[in-house]
């Protein structure tokens, strides 16, 4: 029941009938920063889980006991409605089932659950390969059976657009729309052709990520039932850029007080929430 009145939110976007970009989020302090400047909902990649959890590229070595503590670590820390990229689920539509258990239970409004084949094959590691669509459709009806709060947003994922083809694209999410998923995410929709025929081919709403620019205008996505339309992961390359070049003028003997681009104590405390501990301590540790 925690969790309720943020999956009610998430899910009154997607049903909605505008399409609104996500924050890109990767901890607690960006997911609160997020949630202080409007945003309606997060989203929390697994691209940006390796960076964050691990600091490696997204080559799926992250483990899903991992990916989920970040999770519980982001969604702790506010009332944002976040949404995550669950990859594969790491592994079969047994996996699938844990996944969504361990994920469920760590606060999201929404996972989406992808059909490419990961970790990569041996043999052809740099090629994209997909699994069977009766495999895509077992992990799809295995994340329903398992999820226990409805509430919890259940978003079947394909690169096809991108990677195959619009036909090999549009079996599949009709495929995963007849198992009763609540949305379709689409990767790599660069043209109006492509994202018209998906619009055609399924009345759920849709997420886009990787989208060409063609396509970038929010009331054409909008009248195209998109609902959530990523804009990349900037926030974590901004924050790991302002450390190395934090850490590059100390090493090269800036004095801390002459270091540009430092939060000013106002937003430091907003972001540790402060006022909250203050009032804590005065509360419960006899501070008053």
């Amino acid at each position: 029941m925690r969790f309720k009145k943020r999956r009610e939110v998430f899910r009154a976007i997607l049903e909605g009938d505008r399409c609104v970009h996500p924050a890109s989020v990767f901890d607690p302090i960006s997911a609160r920063i997020a949630e202080d400047l409007g945003f309606e909902t997060g989203l929390f990649a697994g691209s940006v889980a390796s960076l964050t959890v691990l600091g490696a590229p997204d080559h799926i070595v992250i483990t899903m006991s991992e990916f989920a503590e970040q999770c519980r670590r982001i969604c702790r820390a506010g009332e944002l409605p976040v949404m995550v990229d669950a990859d594969h689920c790491y592994g079969n539509a047994l996996n699938v089932m844990r996944t969504v258990e361990e994920l469920e239970t760590s606060g999201i409004c929404g996972m989406s659950i992808e059909d490419t084949v990961l970790p990569m094959v041996y043999g052809a590691p740099r090629e994209v390969e997909f699994t069977s669509l009766e495999e895509g459709v077992g992990k799809m009806n295995a994340a329903l059976e398992s999820r226990r709060d409805t509430g919890l947003a259940i978003v079947g994922r394909t690169s096809a657009m991108w990677k195959s083809s619009i036909d090999d694209a549009v079996a599949r999410i009709t495929a995963y729309e007849k198992c009763g998923v609540d949305a379709i995410f689409l990767v790599g929709v660069k043209t109006k052709e492509q994202l018209e025929a998906a619009s055609a081919a399924v009345k759920l709403p849709l997420i886009i990520g990787g989208a060409g620019p063609e396509i970038m205008d929010v009331d054409y996505l909008s009248t195209n039932r998109v609902r959530l339309c990523l804009q990349g992961h900037q926030p974590i390359a901004a924050a790991y850029r302002a450390v190395h070049e934090t850490m590059k003028a100390l090493r090269e003997g800036t004095k801390p007080a002459d270091l540009q681009g430092l939060p000013s104590g106002e937003l430091t405390a907003a972001v540790k929430h402060n006022i909250d501990y203050e009032r804590w301590i005065d509360s419960y540790l006899g501070g008053k």
